[in-house]
């Protein structure tokens, strides 16, 4: 039979709703090197606008992240990532009405950040880089994503193999789960991401996508994160500007396949894929569309 599917998804005091429709989570990294938009914020007042702005156009979570995750990148210290993300934090806390998610794998980023409001904790490591980390998250009844990642990015990308990439990361995220539970984290705070891109081969990543739902027996939101990521540009042989359209089908087929939560870079285009593939998804399953979004468009 498998967990029950999460109608809610708790972060602090908010219950977000992932049993009516799928969210976007709005990408904004405030790095000189991600892989994206690195560089693209030259001071905190540009990245608060840019937020604002994936706000109006239709993002459901900011997630905000200060230190590059690309394949290849080094990690930076404690000091320089506070510098980049708490200032915006705190300027966009109680200034915009969607929760603020912080992408980091230090607990004194998250618990600096949640300090101020942010009521998401985005962990590439999964809890295992920082021993605090699981406390802070505790502490603050605070939401959290469980990122698989092979390796580390400064290397993941060199070599990574799997026996069944797909019952490989299902392993290790049900094993995450059941130790975050065991840290004091509630499930019903706890999502899981397959990491597209975190240590994988194009193979590897077009197989999570189109099998997306097996993870369905975790009973947590699924999130996937497929957006202007590596294996595009080698199926399209485009660069990152030019994957906008390759991102739209890996976001649909994501949608199809039962993600409950999208991580996204164009905010505006990606809420219509999401919208339409949750319809068609709603009409395959025979139920209506629990969407005010789409109401809205014909009134």
């Amino acid at each position: 039979m498998g967990e029950p599917q999460p109608e809610r998804w708790r972060a602090r005091k908010l219950a977000l709703p992932v049993g009516e429709r799928v969210l976007l989570m709005a990408v904004l990294n405030i790095t000189p090197d991600s892989f994206s938009d690195g560089g693209r914020y030259p001071n905190h007042d540009h990245a608060v606008a840019e937020a604002l702005d994936m706000v109006q156009e239709g993002a459901d979570i900011l997630d905000i992240g200060g230190e590059s995750s690309r394949p290849g990148s080094e990690p930076i210290s404690l000091e320089e990532e506070l510098s980049r993300v708490v200032p915006v934090v705190a300027k966009l806390a109680g200034r915009v009405s969607v929760p603020i998610s912080v992408d980091t794998t230090k607990a004194e980023v998250a618990r600096r950040c949640l300090e101020l409001g942010a009521a998401i904790v985005n962990d590439i490591s999964a809890l295992r880089h920082d021993p605090a980390m699981a406390e802070t998250v505790s502490h603050y009844q605070a939401g959290l994503i469980l990122v698989h990642m092979q390796g580390v990015p400064a290397t993941m990308q060199d070599d990574p193999s799997y026996a069944d990439v797909v019952e490989d990361v299902y392993d290790f995220l049900r094993r995450r789960t059941d130790a975050a539970v065991s840290y004091g984290i509630d499930r019903e705070r706890i999502a899981v991401d397959p990491g597209i891109g975190f240590g994988k081969r194009v193979e590897d990543n077009l197989a999570l996508l189109g099998q997306l739902s097996s993870f369905a027996d975790l009973g947590c939101p699924i999130v996937i994160g497929p957006s202007r990521k590596g294996f595009l540009g080698t199926l399209l042989q485009r660069p990152v500007s030019e994957r906008e359209w390759g991102t739209a089908a890996a976001v649909a087929a994501a949608v199809l396949n039962g993600a409950h939560v999208v991580r996204v870079h164009a905010v505006a285009e990606m809420r219509d894929v999401v919208r339409v593939s949750e319809a068609i998804r709603a009409g395959s399953e025979h139920r209506p569309v629990q969407s005010e979004d789409l109401q809205k468009e014909h009134t």
